[in-house]
């Protein structure tokens, strides 16, 4: 195992900066996910902390060496990428035990190593298939199988469970969460899906624009985000924004230069008409099962999503909204926070 330090890492296409001096601590043992949108850098960071991708400036040290000009087969890190990569010709433990092979790592030592990360990974019973034979899920944790073997110091996945469907990624969340605990492994995730950050990381760092907006655990992330769009981000159904002065009573409150007031869809109440911060009415209801979606047209003529339990109002009822006042966000005309409720 080992910690990771970078310091004002960069990365250049040519004349394009996508990763823009990123400053990060990683501990040992910790599980770390990277999220933003599309085009962010968070891919690209984790290639240059692999070694597939070259450092344009800055430093990156594993542990107490820096790893700027060290190949990727030297660095003690193995990958998990998004798709599987196993060969097809090959059953589950030759595919498990293809890079040991590779290393020319004695055939007893391979095989001690093989049925160590089978039994991590319980796929004992699946050893002898062939990777046709077996489903999403589990070819994934082939994949990680072979990760494992070569007792790296450090796991870095890119989006392993974005091929799955939503309920075999469920699972193999759980999976990786539950790997994580038995082995204690530094991890570093990569995902475009706010939800995996959340349940899976110890400390989510959300990028944009190849920079780090924000770096915490996922309950700082979601409790006081430093701006707009960690705020909107990390939340789902996301934070609802509107300007100040569309904000009515739940504006009022808020600290000196307030330009635009942040409420979370799940800590909105419906209330009376004529009562609560905000009037309006809705405009769709979404039944969800354990709750209801409502969307509402507030009466400044800003939308709102609100998550209510219960009996949901039809729409076009008018209906009141209230918050209690620790729940707001103030933000600036920067789009930074000014304050926490």
């Amino acid at each position: 195992m080992a910690s990771l330090t970078l310091r004002n890492l960069e990365k250049r296409f040519g004349k394009v900066e996508v990763i823009r001096g990123v400053d990060l601590d990683i501990a040992d043992g910790e599980f770390v996910v990277f999220v933003g949108p599309s085009g962010c850098g968070k891919s690209t960071l984790l290639r240059m902390i692999s070694g597939l991708e070259d450092i344009s400036a800055g430093s990156l040290h594993i542990g107490d060496r820096l790893m700027n000009d060290v190949q990727a087969a030297k660095r003690g890190v193995a990958m998990v990428f998004q798709s599987y990569a196993l060969y097809p010709h090959l059953t589950v433990r030759e595919n498990i035990g293809f890079g040991l092979k590779v290393r020319k790592v004695p055939a007893d030592e391979r095989e001690k190593r093989v049925a160590e990360a089978a039994a991590t990974l319980k796929l004992e019973t699946l050893l002898e298939r062939y990777p046709r034979e077996l489903s999403g899920g589990q070819r994934q944790r082939v994949a990680i199988g072979r990760a494992i073997v070569g007792h790296p110091d450090v796991f870095l996945f890119d989006e392993p469970l974005s091929n799955l469907d939503a309920e075999l990624r469920v699972h193999m969340r759980s999976e990786i969460a539950a790997l994580h605990r038995r082995i204690g492994n530094t991890m570093i995730y990569v995902t475009h899906d706010q939800i995996e950050a959340m349940t899976l990381a110890d400390r989510i760092v959300v990028l944009r624009d190849g920079r780090v907006e924000q770096v915490g655990s996922p309950r700082e992330l979601y409790a006081h985000p430093a701006n707009i769009f960690v705020a909107q981000f990390i939340g789902s159904p996301k934070m609802n924004v509107i300007p100040a002065a569309s904000a009515g009573k739940a504006a009022t409150a808020g600290p000196d230069g307030v330009h635009s007031v942040g409420m979370r869809p799940e800590h909105l109440s419906v209330v009376a008409p004529g009562s609560g911060m905000l009037q309006g009415k809705v405009s769709v209801s979404e039944y969800t099962g354990a709750s209801t979606l409502l969307h509402i047209e507030l009466d400044s003529g800003e939308t709102c999503l609100v998550v209510h339990d219960g009996v949901a109002p039809e729409p076009d009822t008018e209906i009141g909204l209230s918050i209690a006042p620790e729940d707001l966000h103030y933000f600036g005309s920067d789009g930074n926070t000014l304050a926490w409720g």
